[in-house]
C-alpha cells in the first residue's frame, strides 16, 4: 500500500484575535508566512495534493503568501470556528485521495518527519491516526477517506475532528512524534515571542 496519496489540508482561516488580529496565516515564521512555512511541511512530508483553508484577510493571503501548487479554499464562515474550515476544506478535497492530514497553520513546531511517520502508520493500514507527543494526543491529524462524511458531520464551532476522534478512539492509532516536533500552537504575543526567540 505504497501508493496512497494522502492529501495535506492547512487550516489556516484563523484572525488570530489574541494576537493583536494579524491573521495567522501571515505570521512571520523564520523569514516566511506561517502559512508557506506550514505547506512546506506537509509537502516535505509527503503529503500531496495540498489544500489551504483561508479566512481572515484571505485576499492579502492570497497576495503576500507564496502557495504555488496549493488549492486554496476560502472559508467565509471563518469567524464561526475551526470546524467550518474543515468542513470547507474536505468538501474541496479530490475523490482519489486515501487520507488527509489535517494542519494547524500555527503549529510551526510540527516537522516533516512527524508528518511522514503519520503517513506510514496509515500506508501500514492506519485509518485515522493522530501524533502523540509524550503520549498524549496531538496535531497533525490523519483522516481516512471512508470517515470524511462523518468528520465533516461532527466538525462544529471549534470542535475540528475531536467529536470524530472521540467516536473512532478504539479505532485511532497514536503515533509517537516527541522526539522529532513540538505541538505547541501560537495563540498570544507570549507564543509568537517564544518561537520568535527559539529561532536564533
Amino acid at each position: 500500500m505504497t501508493d496512497l496519496r494522502v492529501a495535506g489540508l492547512v487550516l489556516a482561516a484563523g484572525g488570530g484575535r489574541r494576537l493583536g488580529g494579524r491573521p495567522k496565516a501571515l505570521v512571520p515564521y523564520r523569514g516566511r508566512p506561517l502559512l508557506e512555512h506550514a505547506l512546506g511541511v506537509v509537502r516535505a512530508g509527503g503529503c500531496g495534493p495540498l489544500v489551504a483553508v483561508l479566512g481572515a484577510a484571505r485576499e492579502r493571503v492570497r497576495a503576500e503568501a507564496e502557495t504555488t501548487g496549493c488549492l486554496l479554499v476560502d472559508n467565509p464562515a471563518w469567524e464561526s470556528g475551526m470546524g467550518s474550515s474543515l468542513r470547507a476544506g474536505l468538501a474541496a478535497l479530490p475523490a482519489d485521495v486515501s487520507a488527509v492530514l489535517v494542519m494547524l497553520v500555527d503549529t510551526p513546531g510540527v516537522t516533516p518527519e512527524a508528518v511522514a511517520r503519520l503517513l506510514a502508520a496509515h500506508r501500514a493500514g492506519g485509518g485515522l491516526v493522530a501524533a502523540a507527543y509524550a503520549g498524549r494526543r496531538g496535531h497533525p491529524v490523519l483522516i481516512g477517506a471512508g470517515l470524511f462524511a462523518e468528520a465533516a458531520a461532527g466538525a462544529e464551532g471549534d470542535a475540528g475532528a475531536r467529536a470524530l476522534l472521540a467516536a473512532h478512539a478504539g479505532e485511532l492509532l497514536l503515533v509517537e512524534c516527541g522526539d522529532v516536533a513540538v505541538p505547541d500552537d501560537l495563540d498570544t504575543p507570549a507564543d509568537l515571542a517564544r518561537w520568535t526567540a527559539s529561532q536564533g
